[in-house]
């Protein structure tokens, strides 16, 4: 499955689903990572919680995730839009 994330709530939803399907309470992720619990609910609920790079790479490694970057294919339309950012 692909899914392209344009925001920090997208994400957020992604982390959440993943760590459900590993069959993970909040709590045993946190613990895993290092984090507090209401940190990771923070993270999948609101997506505004800040999360660094070697944390986002460590739940993903833990939700069997894996994180790819490529161009965008310029043949493809895409409308910025204030809810996704251009980087």
């Amino acid at each position: 499955m692909k899914i392209i994330v344009h925001t920090p709530t997208g994400l957020a939803e992604i982390l959440q689903s993943a760590r459900k399907a590993c069959g993970l309470t909040q709590a045993q992720a946190a613990a895993a990572l290092g984090i507090g619990q209401p940190r990771l609910s923070a993270l999948e609920t609101t997506g505004t919680a800040s999360i660094s790079l070697s944390q986002t790479l460590a739940l993903f490694a833990l939700y069997e995730l894996e994180l790819c970057v490529q161009s965008r294919d310029h043949g493809e339309h895409y409308e910025a839009r204030e809810d996704q950012p251009e980087w």
